[in-house]
């Protein structure tokens, strides 16, 4: 398996419609269903094209500091196109939102908030005491991984950092590290497009347990206060909650600077089709599942 063979992106830009028209690539695959694109490369997806809206706008003063998706129709392999409108505009902020669609059918939308730092006033404010997660041992990663330039995730449960999923299907408090894979072919993921497409992992930390992955989730919501420091980030499950086949999922993010942000996932129950990770080893087509 080669980097030529899976090529190292979500998705391509179309030859004569680069700006708004793109093509998902075989890594874009997931395992819900065999012409069904996962959610990771979908919200990758939105959030290119909101950074687009705002970097169109010249608003290099702005950063992303809420950033939700909602995924309520199945994105298929297929063509597929973006469309992006400035909600408002102003000094300290930018309001933006944008779709994703299919065959004149939208599947998916979400929305920005760019604000403008500042600096912190001096009073202070409660914050967790908990201890705050960290990224694993130097020694456990390897940003090349082994499938040609791409980075197998690393987990941790009640079994140790590693990339084996089999050993971290358990009832555990689950976290993860990983490094983004480009959004479209031939251009660098930039930290914004990073921590939007890994974000949808939240339902891997939170929804993972004992059988599988028996929740499908139907949005995302990730608050931040600053960019990641790359393209390599992890997530921690801290809360969850599930009744009547509905489950609701907070997971904090963190780099190796520290916790900057969180993600709150709402699912669905899919026990009938949950991807169930003992089957085998993980492949560079299906490691990042859960959602829609």
């Amino acid at each position: 398996m080669d980097e030529n063979t899976l090529q190292f992106a979500w998705f391509q830009r179309d030859t004569q419609d680069p700006r708004t028209t793109y093509h998902p690539l075989p890594l874009a695959q997931g395992r819900w269903k065999a012409d069904q694109m996962h959610g990771v490369a979908i919200s990758g997806l939105l959030a290119l094209a909101l950074e687009e809206a705002v970097a169109a706008a010249g608003r290099d003063d702005l950063v992303p500091a809420r950033y939700h998706v909602d995924l309520f129709r199945p994105a298929r392999m297929r063509e597929t196109t973006t469309s992006v409108t400035v909600v408002r505009e102003a000094s300290r902020l930018m309001l933006v939102d944008a779709t994703v669609s299919q065959d004149g059918e939208v599947v998916a939308r979400a929305s920005g908030t760019f604000l403008k730092p500042t600096a912190n006033p001096e009073g202070r404010a409660w914050t967790s005491p908990a201890e705050r997660p960290v990224p694993p041992p130097a020694e456990r990663i390897n940003p090349l991984g082994d499938l040609g330039g791409h980075h197998i995730p690393l987990f941790r449960s009640e079994a140790p950092w590693s990339d084996n999923f089999a050993e971290h299907q358990n009832p555990g408090r689950h976290q993860t590290w990983q490094t983004a894979i480009p959004v479209v072919l031939g251009e660098a993921c930039t930290p914004f497009q990073a921590v939007a497409s890994l974000a949808d992992s939240a339902s891997m930390v939170t929804n993972w347990g004992s059988h599988g992955v028996q929740f499908i989730n139907t949005d995302i919501d990730l608050t931040l206060t600053r960019l990641p420091d790359g393209v390599s980030l992890g997530l921690r499950a801290t809360d969850r909650f599930a009744d009547d086949g509905l489950a609701v999922g907070i997971a904090e993010v963190y780099d190796a600077q520290g916790s900057f942000g969180a993600v709150t996932i709402t699912s669905l129950a899919n026990a009938k089709r949950s991807v169930d990770f003992t089957d085998g080893a993980p492949t560079a087509e299906g490691v990042l599942e859960g959602s829609v």
